[in-house]
């Protein structure tokens, strides 16, 4: 029969439809445009030699040489970076003025090269212009929080196939934000301890929903999953914010992020999916109470009346079969 979970860390309620339940391996979704791509695209504006298509570079990797990533402001950003910020509001209404900053983060030259066949060397890259633009966006005053995330395909909701992630530097702390800060301090101040740490603790315990782990971080399929294969991966160590991570952690994150990647190109023939680091505020450095993570959504279901109506989710997918099924992917081809 249906079982409903409760997600401690979201406060959410998902319906576990195990009657409606499928194998894990038909979540896997054919694409007949995937493997079609050349590794040069004249007209891509990420690719190499077309530089001139985009605003000039705010950093690359390495700073010499040919460029094996590179970041620069995002050509039709949502927030405008040479604007000041001003609030306004009388009664009911309420504005800021849309200062802030949203750039692009080109992964590899190559434009056939998806995120999980990336060498490892590359990826560690990625992860190092993570941090590197996460650092510089945020030192901008007027940027409260800094949201760095991945669209992987068009479900997810990219424009251009050319491998890239996001950073959006808001003049405020976004509600989903605030909201889960919130849940966690009051977890805090009734057992006593941070929220994502026990999560943690009771995962590694139960080991039913951990896909991998090594010394620094731990994935796993939440008891409460809300989608099919929803994963996360949190660090041991109770590290407040993204940027508190030390070079050690982010290069275990650099593995396991990669390998859980290949895991779902191999094992669901490289569905859509969306990434992002969540983390609090830089201002929130040394907090006790809650610390960053990485979430990974597949786009493996669409979101339909039923979640749009009431916020919960139904997931069709046990998350215990979920973990076991990319337990057994091989990461290799």
């Amino acid at each position: 029969m249906p079982e409903i979970r409760y997600n401690i860390v979201t406060r959410e309620w998902v319906i576990i439809a195990t009657e409606r339940a499928r194998r894990p391996e038909e979540f896997a979704q054919a694409n007949p445009r995937r493997g079609k791509t050349e590794a040069y695209v004249a007209t891509c504006p990420f690719c190499p030699g077309n530089e001139h298509l985009t605003p000039p570079e705010t950093m690359r990797l390495p700073e010499e040489g040919p460029w094996h990533v590179r970041a620069m402001p995002n050509k039709f950003a949502a927030l405008d970076a040479n604007a000041s910020l001003v609030r306004r509001g009388t009664g009911m209404r309420r504005t800021i003025t849309g200062a802030g900053i949203h750039e692009v983060i080109v992964e590899t030259p190559l434009h056939d090269r998806t995120m999980a066949l990336l060498e490892p060397r590359e990826f560690e890259r990625v992860i190092e212009a993570y941090r590197s633009c996460y650092e510089r966006v945020t030192d901008d005053p007027r940027v409260a929080h800094a949201t760095l995330f991945k669209n992987h395909g068009e479900r997810a909701g990219t424009s251009l196939e050319h491998p890239h992630s996001q950073i959006v530097g808001t003049p405020i702390i976004p509600p989903r934000v605030r909201e889960r800060m919130e849940i966690a301090l009051r977890f805090y101040d009734e057992a006593g301890h941070c929220i994502i740490c026990s999560t943690v603790e009771d995962e590694l315990s139960d080991g039913a929903r951990v896909v991998e782990e090594n010394s620094d971080l731990v994935a796993f399929i939440p008891f409460a999953a809300l989608t099919p294969f929803h994963l996360w991966i949190m660090p041991k160590r109770h590290t407040a914010t993204f940027l508190e991570a030390t070079d050690g952690e982010l290069e275990s994150l650099s593995r396991m992020l990669r390998s859980v990647l290949r895991r779902f190109h191999f094992g669901l023939e490289n569905p859509d999916y969306n990434v992002s680091v969540r983390t609090p505020p830089r201002e929130a450095n040394g907090l006790k109470y809650y610390h960053w993570y990485v979430s990974f959504v597949p786009r493996v279901t669409r979101t339909a009346g039923f979640e749009i109506g009431s916020g919960m989710f139904i997931n069709t997918a046990l998350p215990e079969k979920s973990a076991e099924f990319l337990r057994g992917v091989k990461t290799e081809a």
